[in-house]
Formats: structure tokens, C-alpha cells, sequence
């Protein structure tokens, strides 16, 4: 019995100091994961490496769960998000607020970095805060480059979001009627959009489109069967 407890003890002891020298490391991972946040921020693209090179995981998360491939999409960072898509980035990991790499790289217009993380494996399923894919606030935005490059992927070309609009339908709600906004409108269409799927009043794209002025982009839906 007494060799039993003896054997308990030590046991439990190596248990702790086993804990105790993990925390160092576990401390200095912390640490590098800032760095990198911060490195991903500021642009710093040879900290990058230098962090990644020495061992630090690619996707730590700040207070709102961002990594720092979405720190690097939103501020603009082309070098640095390469290295870490490069890296194994998640271009799926979405933060608090529900942006992930690839859904706000569309929203943002980030056209090459959108072309870096299409080979990554995009979840196309993925839906931001407004229920919407990459596609529908690249088209909001009049990012001509990004919505056709978009257009060559398996997006869903008439999804609807929660407000109950598609791309098509945020073309002519939100846009200016403009010459970005007429190639946009032509583009989702020639790759299959809808032209009639209508918003939630049962007004249709062309509706919208007329309502608002939008005589060019009016006639581009007509042409493709709006009404």
C-alpha cells in the first residue's frame, strides 16, 4: 500500500513539472501570435517570414477573432497576405463579426489576393454577417475585376442574401448606373444570373433599374430577358 501511494505521488509530481516547463513555450507562442498579428497590420512582410520560419502557427486570433490573413485583407497587405495564403492560411476562417479571408477579400475588391486563395479551396457556402457571398458585395462595390474573376469560380450566381437581394439585385439597388455597374450587370448575366428574380416588394432587377435612372444597365437586363 505504502509503495502504491509512494508511486502515486511521484506520478502526480512528474505530472506537474511537466506542466510547469510547457509554459514557457506556451507563453512564447502567445508572444509570436501577436507579432504576427501585428507584423500582418503594419505590412511587415519579413516578419512574417522570420515568425512563420521560426515556428509560429499561421492563424492566431486577436480579441475579435481575426487571423492575420483577414488583418491582411483589410488593410491592404498584397505581400503579406501571399506569404501566409502561401503558408497555409485559413481563407475560410471567419471572426467574430462573420468576415473570413475570402468573403471580405470580395467585399474589398482585393482582386489578386482573391486569385491567390481560389487554388486554397474557398468555401463557397460560407455567408457574411448579411448573409451574403463574396460575389454580391463585390458587385455593390462596382469591383469590375473581382466579380469577374468571382465569375470563374463555382459561386452561386443568384444567391439571395437576408435582405432578400442577389448580386444582380444589389447592382441596381446600391449601384450608380454607371459604366462599372453596366460591365457588372452584363457580366452576372452572361454567366447565368436570373434576370427576374425579384426582392422581397416583388420588384424585379429591371424595376429597380428604371426606377432609379439606370437606363444602360435597364438595357443590358432587358436585352437578357428582364422585365
Amino acid at each position: 500500500m505504502i509503495a502504491l501511494i509512494v508511486q502515486g505521488f511521484f506520478l502526480a509530481v512528474s505530472v506537474v513539472l511537466l506542466a510547469l516547463s510547457t509554459l514557457p513555450a506556451l507563453a512564447d507562442s502567445t508572444a509570436q501570435g501577436r507579432q504576427l498579428l501585428k507584423a500582418a497590420a503594419s505590412g511587415d512582410a519579413a516578419a512574417i517570414r522570420w515568425l512563420l520560419a521560426a515556428g509560429t502557427p499561421v492563424d492566431p486570433l486577436n480579441e475579435s477573432g481575426q487571423t492575420p490573413l483577414l488583418i491582411a485583407v483589410f488593410e491592404n497587405r498584397q505581400e503579406v497576405a501571399a506569404t501566409l495564403i502561401e503558408a497555409g492560411a485559413d481563407i475560410n476562417r471567419q471572426a467574430s463579426n462573420l468576415d473570413s479571408p475570402w468573403l471580405l477579400a470580395g467585399a474589398r475588391g482585393r482582386t489578386e489576393m482573391l486569385r491567390q486563395m481560389i487554388p486554397k479551396g474557398p468555401d463557397f457556402k460560407l455567408r457574411n454577417r448579411y448573409g451574403g457571398s463574396a460575389l454580391i458585395p463585390a458587385c455593390h462595390y462596382g469591383h469590375v475585376d473581382t466579380v469577374k474573376l468571382l465569375l470563374t469560380t463555382r459561386i452561386d450566381v443568384d444567391h439571395v442574401n437576408n435582405l432578400g437581394w442577389t448580386c444582380l439585385l444589389e447592382v441596381v439597388i446600391l449601384g450608380d448606373g454607371g459604366p462599372a455597374y453596366v460591365e457588372i450587370a452584363r457580366a452576372v448575366l452572361a454567366a447565368g444570373a436570373i434576370p427576374n428574380i425579384a426582392d422581397k416588394e416583388r420588384v424585379t432587377p429591371l424595376g429597380h433599374a428604371r426606377k432609379n435612372g439606370h437606363a444602360a444597365v435597364a438595357a443590358v437586363i432587358e436585352t437578357a430577358g428582364g422585365r
